[in-house]
């Protein structure tokens, strides 16, 4: 295999590690919450939220920077709220010349703190999977009441994720292969396209077959539709003393713009 997504679990000897894997899915679900509920604009809250993330992260011996950086991956996808700023009613800041586009302050509140929600809440969810293992993930949260079906794709989603990227590279070494240039000549647009194309529904086509050949095996080793896992934990005396805390924190950021 040349693809690996095991590798996201960081083994420290922490107290964040140690913690129930209940205890921190809640945790992260309940800051994600907290962090769509604070409005906008609100930057000393988002700054203490910033802090009791760092905290944890350095608590966890992964370093205070180091889902910082991981983070950054998920600010792109805020690029589909750039109309923002145009789109919302306000006091005009600046206007983009030629077109006339006018951007107001209001829009210009929300678009960054949508940008501040999203890198915050990735840093979240990225330091939940890097201190739990992804078996105990699944666990926590089938025992957390979710619905089996929803638990049981996602964990084959990312067991057999690696397999489809494993193909997917198989069939560009093979595409290359068959494809040599000649000279400084380069293959067209259309030809990639085409290609492109063709390789998106052979490994579509593939992937069903596969899918099929697993799920007879699982069936004859006596699946039944429930994940096998094999973790057990009990909540201690410290995942509930974690909890509570980060609970009132959180109950406590989310009240404060109201009394204000």
């Amino acid at each position: 295999m040349h693809f690996d997504l095991s590798d996201a679990y960081r083994p420290r000897a922490s107290f964040v590690h140690r913690l129930d894997p209940r205890t921190k899915v809640l945790c992260a679900l309940l800051a994600i919450a907290a962090l769509g509920v604070i409005p906008a604009g609100r930057w000393a809250l988002f700054l203490v939220m910033g802090a009791l993330i760092v905290g944890v992260a350095a608590g966890s011996r992964l370093g205070a920077g180091f889902a910082m950086k991981r983070a950054a991956l998920a600010l792109p996808f805020v690029l589909a709220a750039l109309p923002l700023p145009f789109t919302t009613s306000g006091r005009t800041v600046f206007e983009v010349p030629l077109v006339g586009w006018a951007a107001s302050d209001e829009g210009l509140t929300r678009l960054a703190s949508l940008l501040v929600r999203t890198w915050l809440a990735a840093q979240a969810a990225i330091l939940l999977t890097a201190t739990t293992p992804f078996r105990d993930l699944l666990w926590a949260l089938g025992a957390l009441r979710l619905p089996r079906i929803l638990v049981s794709t996602i964990g084959f989603m990312y067991r057999y994720l690696f397999v489809l990227a494993d193909e997917a590279a198989r069939m560009l070494q093979a595409r290359s292969s068959r494809a040599a240039r000649l000279g400084k000549k380069r293959p067209s647009l259309r030809w990639l396209g085409w290609t492109v194309g063709m390789m998106v529904g052979t490994l579509f086509l593939r992937s069903l077959e596969r899918s099929d050949r697993v799920y007879a095996a699982m069936l004859s080793r006596g699946y039944d539709g429930r994940p096998l896992v094999f973790v057990q934990s009990e909540m201690r005396r410290a995942d509930w003393w974690a909890l509570l805390t980060t609970g009132l924190i959180l109950a406590v950021l989310v009240v404060i713009p109201h009394l204000a």
